[in-house]
């Protein structure tokens, strides 16, 4: 995976996510990236929840049909979870969470959105807040209004207003600006790489 650097503009290449391959390879325990699926896990399991959804090791981004399928309905899988983990790899609590890279990337705007409840977990799975619960800051931050962290019909936000959360956010590919935003203005296409 690369990522962009914001403070230095470079891109950055991690090897760190369980995929999709080594989920059903059996090998995800042999990725940098395992600590975090075992936290996830463990985390719903300690809420009574029997299965999570993770995007990089879900979605078999070798099938091109089902990359679609998958972009075009992450936003309302997101909007019936019983709630979604936002895993803050780069923080380490309440202190320093506003500085994390999770409020850089385009796909994580539709997770902060869509879902009734988003809890914040640091790197080692503490959890440190709500998203109800850290809505004044969060707005400030992200200049997404509360009534849309606190579920409003996004509907009522303008073209503009939607458009504005996004631009300080940046995806590994170009592309990708606009597929992570099919939700948040509820229309479908087929994405189309390269």
């Amino acid at each position: 995976m690369r990522l962009l650097n914001a403070t230095t503009l470079r891109l950055e290449t991690t090897d760190d996510e369980v995929l999709f391959n080594d989920v059903e390879n059996g090998t995800a325990h042999e990725r940098r990236g395992y600590a975090k699926l075992r936290g996830c896990c463990d985390t719903a399991l300690s809420q009574n929840l029997k299965y999570v959804w993770i995007d990089t090791c879900c979605i078999d981004k070798s099938s091109s049909a089902e990359l679609s399928e998958e972009i075009n309905s992450m936003f309302r899988w997101y909007s019936m979870a019983e709630v979604c983990y936002a895993y803050l790899h780069d923080a380490t609590g309440e202190q320093n969470y506003l500085s994390s890279e999770w409020f850089d990337r385009g796909w994580t705007l539709q997770e902060l959105i869509a879902p009734k409840k988003v809890e914040f977990y640091a790197k080692n799975w503490t959890k440190f807040g709500s998203r109800s619960q850290l809505s004044k800051v969060l707005s400030k931050k992200t200049g997404i209004a509360e009534a849309y962290l606190h579920g409003a019909d996004l509907s009522r936000a303008s073209i503009a207003e939607r458009m504005s959360w996004a631009a300080k956010r940046v995806t590994t590919r170009p592309e990708d600006m606009a597929y992570c935003l099919l939700g948040i203005f509820n229309t479908h296409m087929s994405p189309i790489y390269g």
